[in-house]
Parts: C-alpha cells; sequence; structure tokens
C-alpha cells in the first residue's frame, strides 16, 4: 500500500463510467463519436487542477499531459496511456455503477435486469475478491471498466505523484486515446508532441498480469453481387445475393477456426457483421492469428470457400478486400527487453506475481509499437469486459496504482538494468 495516502481510484471510476464514450465503428469520423470527447476535456481539466500546466485535450479527443521530471538522474520519458471509449458491443449509455462493499462470494443479481447473475462459479475471480469492495453496473449496460479503469489509474497515479514530490521520477507522459474499441485508437496521435521513450498502456485484466504478445489482425470485408428481378417474374433471372451469403455463413467451420472453437495461441476467422438486399450483400471478418504470416492463410483459405459457393449462382459476383488493422506488438517488443524488466521489478517490488499471457485481441500498444513507440500492456483488474456482467475489483486497482508507483522509481534506479 502507498503510505500516507487516500486512493482516489474507486471515486474517479464511478465518475468516469457515467460519461457515455462508446465509439462507433461505422463512423468515419475522429472521433468516430463526439460524447468521447466530454470525458477527454474532463480528464484535461482535473489534470490542470493537480497543477500539469501542459495538459489538454485536442480537437480529435486525445487527451496530452506531462508530470516534470524531479531528479537530475537520466531517466528515460516513459508514457502511461488508456482509452476513453467504450465498445460498441453492449451499450454505454446511462451506466449506473454500484459499489458491492465486502464482497462475501454469494451470487450477484444486477437489480435492473435481474436475469444478468454474477456467480463465482461463472467468475471463479471473484474468490480473489471476497471481503473487498467490487464495482458493477445496474445490469442494462456494460460497466465501462474497459478502459476506464485504466484511466482511473493512470489519473490516482498521477495525483499521488503531484502530492508526494519526495518520490523521485522522470519526465512522465500521460496519454488517453478515443477510439481504441474500433481500431483508431492512434489515427490522429502526435507522436512527436507526446515525447515518450516507450510507454505502457493500462489496458489488462488479472492482477499481475503483463502483456507482450497481441493478435496480429486483418479485417475482410466481402460483397456479393446478384442479380435483381421482380420477385413475381424472378423464375431463371434473380440470383439473391442474401442466400448466397447465407451459404457462406452456413459453410464457415463450427468446431475449429471461429472463436468460439479457439483458445489460446489459436487464431480465428470471425463472422461478426452480415447486411444486404436481394440485389447486394455484404459479410464482415476479423481475421486473428498470433502468427502474422498466417493471416494470408486464413484469408486465403475463406476466399477460396466464397469463390467455390460464388461460382454455383451463374451471374453472381464477389468482391473481397482485406484491411490491415494491427500486428503483433511481440515482434517490436521483444527488440526492446528492457521496456518488460522495468516493469516486472515494479511488480516484485510491490509484491505482485508476474502473469505473462499472450492476449487475444489487440491494444493501442500494438499500433504504437510498430509507430516506434514500444508498449507493453498492464494489468487494472477488469472482467468479464464488454458485457453487462462487467466487474472490477477496487483493491486491483488500487495495487495498479501502487504499482506504477513503483514503476517510475524503477526507472530512476534503470542503470542498474
Amino acid at each position: 500500500m502507498l503510505p500516507d495516502y487516500s486512493f482516489t481510484v474507486s471515486n474517479r471510476f464511478q465518475r468516469y463510467v457515467q460519461i457515455d464514450t462508446q465509439s462507433d465503428p461505422h463512423s468515419d469520423a475522429h472521433p468516430s463519436t463526439e460524447k468521447q470527447k466530454d470525458l477527454s476535456q474532463l480528464l484535461a481539466e482535473e489534470l490542470l487542477a493537480m497543477g500539469l500546466k501542459d495538459a489538454h485535450s485536442d480537437q480529435w479527443g486525445y487527451v496530452y499531459a506531462s508530470i516534470p521530471s524531479n531528479t537530475t538522474a537520466n531517466v528515460p520519458v516513459v508514457c502511461f496511456c488508456a482509452h476513453v471509449d467504450t465498445a460498441p458491443d453492449c451499450s454505454g449509455t446511462h451506466v449506473k455503477p454500484i459499489l458491492h462493499k465486502n464482497y462475501q462470494g454469494d451470487s450477484i443479481v444486477l437489480p435492473d435486469d435481474p436475469t444478468q447473475v454474477l456467480t463465482i462459479e461463472r467468475y471463479p475471480y471473484l474468490k480473489e475478491h471476497i471481503g473487498s469492495d467490487i464495482i458493477t453496473a445496474s445490469g442494462l449496460t456494460l460497466l465501462g471498466a474497459d478502459d476506464k479503469a485504466g484511466v482511473a489509474i493512470i489519473m490516482d497515479m498521477a495525483n499521488y505523484l503531484v502530492t508526494h514530490p519526495e518520490i523521485e521520477h522522470g519526465t512522465i507522459k500521460i496519454l488517453f486515446t478515443p477510439d481504441e474499441e474500433v481500431g483508431a485508437g492512434t489515427a490522429k496521435l502526435d507522436l512527436e508532441k507526446l515525447g515518450a521513450d516507450f510507454a505502457f498502456t493500462l489496458d489488462g485484466g488479472e492482477l499481475g498480469t503483463l502483456e507482450d504478445e497481441t493478435f496480429s489482425a486483418d479485417a475482410v470485408a466481402m460483397t456479393i453481387h446478384g442479380v435483381i428481378a421482380h420477385p413475381g417474374y424472378a423464375k431463371g433471372k434473380m440470383v439473391n445475393a442474401l442466400r448466397i451469403a447465407g451459404a457462406i455463413a452456413q459453410a464457415l467451420p463450427l468446431q475449429e477456426w471461429s472463436p468460439e472453437a479457439t483458445a489460446g495461441k489459436e487464431g480465428f476467422v470471425h463472422l461478426h457483421g452480415m447486411n444486404g438486399l436481394a440485389e447486394k450483400a455484404s459479410l464482415e471478418f476479423l481475421i486473428r492469428d498470433f502468427d502474422t504470416a498466417q493471416l494470408l492463410v486464413h484469408e486465403s483459405k475463406l476466399k477460396a470457400l466464397a469463390e467455390n459457393i460464388v461460382a454455383q449462382y451463374p451471374g453472381a459476383s464477389l468482391e473481397f478486400e482485406v484491411v490491415e488493422q494491427y500486428r503483433n506488438m511481440k515482434e517490436v517488443l521483444d527488440q526492446h527487453p528492457y521496456i518488460l524488466q522495468y516493469a516486472m521489478k515494479a511488480y516484485e517490488q510491490v509484491g505482485i506475481p508476474v502473469i505473462k499471457e499472450p492476449v487475444r485481441g489487440g491494444t493501442d500498444g500494438s499500433r504504437l509499437s510498430f509507430m516506434g513507440l514500444p508498449c507493453p500492456n498492464l494489468f487494472t483488474g477488469m472482467q468479464a469486459i464488454h458485457s453487462k456482467k462487467e466487474w472490477v475489483g477496487v483493491k486491483d486497482m488500487e495495487k495498479s496504482v501502487e504499482m506504477l508507483v513503483a514503476l517510475v522509481g524503477q526507472l530512476v534506479k534503470g542503470s542498474s538494468l
């Protein structure tokens, strides 16, 4: 624990989650939703009130701020980053956080929808929080721990360092990004303005997790062009694009290759969107694998499957577009092993066992690493993300604050690494 300090992370978190910041994957704007700026502007104001004189939110919804160095040591400039947006998968409007004090292991029935129940059987990590406080939503929305837990942790760390100037540290950069959940978290980021040597995202889960490996990711947009005709006179003329799209969806393997059937280091092809009319229909896929080269294998297999089906419908045609999303940050981080060493020493200092595991997803750190800012991912405690049963343990968030304070101290000691 941090001596002589009352953590602010829980109160901050409960305030932040009530601000709707859901991003929109179908928007071409930056940020994808203007409402994300509501939280960004609030965070900039709170940082200014702490005394961080350069804190500001820009036109794109990014928040930049600096905690100046208070040491004469030659310390690398570190950035701590979290994203303000919440996922499109589940409503983020009118979030009502509930603080469950001194949780005793009972089932938690969320009051606004009693069908939403958290149990230790379904979420075994709840066992680690018996006797501690946890926070849930009310049953109608996600909570927003992904990633407002990370935001609140960074804000509490900044508050601690500002109010405890005796803690020696180098220059610390704070960055809050929009649109991480829709893959555009770094689209308008100014790395030169940020001015960091490396970074850490606060966007991980269970206490002690330290993540330096993510999926590599592409998106596939598949468009089926049919032949339209009046349905009353369609015999021998109409080629229904919706039927073809349905046949492609039906042909996808169920026991392999899908998110429902894969785990660990296995990649997948995920059909996550279908829409259209009889004349034209579209299918949207997420392609994921830890081995970047395997993305092409998955995409070639998917394209061949679709082409074989479309060929059975004379007059129909297929468009197949691949868009790169992000790459496995391990490819970059393996070239900078000292960054993980700093984090592992900080974990050790505060008594946390390191749990290194790959992320079956991506973070802003994936893109940042390939932009030239190596960026592993640190824990926040968030659980059951993107769902109405999302929850977070207060003690995990507080431990993350303590770990960040230890981490900036390890940077000062960096000459020994």
